[in-house]
């Protein structure tokens, strides 16, 4: 072959017949970025997998919005939003206790022995009244078991059901509102004012307060002496 009819490898042609001296196939100089480029959507590609996982994950993304599905289809959306019931009419032990105790079939039955009795979607409650089974109801706000949380202790502190549970009295399904994962418990432990309340109206849905709430939160603070740790065994026992 003359050196006038051998092609330079070098060159940009890109035709199906580019050879070098030897016979072989050259690629052009182009190509040699491709490595560079799959590397670089290889790592990009596993960081993105990783953050994605991580985030979907997370507390915060995957437990707001739980709403299991109840052996009985319970609404506080009737109860607490139009009939006005109070919290602690079922939830009994929330100001002296660490647990918002589910309550018994026989407090059901207090209305329910004369109201809705015949009503098929009540019959498990009064199988359980009858035969002293327990309703095994699902869990929703669930924290780990080595996480301790006192209800009372925030009850009595003046923080509203609201903040933690959100509007309860608007949903038909009860659902997880609030992460409650270290990181919230730990926002509102540093600044509580903005949640603090008289503590006459921890359970009132509807209570606003008439000025700043924030003002108000830390005239209960002052009052009240109240100052959350945020030592790991507070919560970490």
């Amino acid at each position: 072959m003359t050196q006038e009819n051998r092609k330079d490898p070098n060159t940009t042609d890109p035709g199906p017949n580019r050879r070098d001296s030897g016979g072989h196939f050259v690629f052009p100089r182009w190509t040699n970025l491709l490595r560079e480029l799959s590397a670089l959507l290889a790592v990009g590609g596993l960081v993105y997998a990783v953050l994605l996982v991580t985030w979907g994950l997370s507390p915060q993304n995957s437990a707001i919005g739980y709403a299991p599905e109840q052996p009985v289809p319970y609404s506080h959306e009737l109860h607490v939003g139009r009939m006005g019931m109070d919290c602690r009419y079922c939830h009994t032990g929330v100001e002296t206790g660490a647990k918002a105790n589910v309550p018994p079939t026989a407090t059901c039955m207090n209305c329910h022995a004369t109201v809705k009795t015949e009503s098929e979607k009540l019959a498990p409650i009064r199988k359980s009244y009858e035969t002293g089974e327990p309703m095994e109801w699902e869990k929703v706000h669930d924290l780990p078991d080595f996480v301790y949380f006192n209800h009372a202790g925030h009850i009595q502190s003046g923080v509203g059901c609201i903040s933690c549970h959100g509007r309860v009295d608007r949903m038909e399904v009860v659902r997880q509102e609030a992460p409650l994962n270290m990181s919230w418990c730990l926002d509102c432990h540093r600044d509580p004012d903005p949640n603090l309340r008289p503590v006459e109206f921890v359970t009132d849905m509807e209570w606003k307060p008439e000025g700043d709430p924030r003002e108000l939160g830390a005239k209960l603070r002052e009052q009240h002496g109240i100052n959350p740790s945020t030592d790991c065994v507070t919560c970490h026992r």
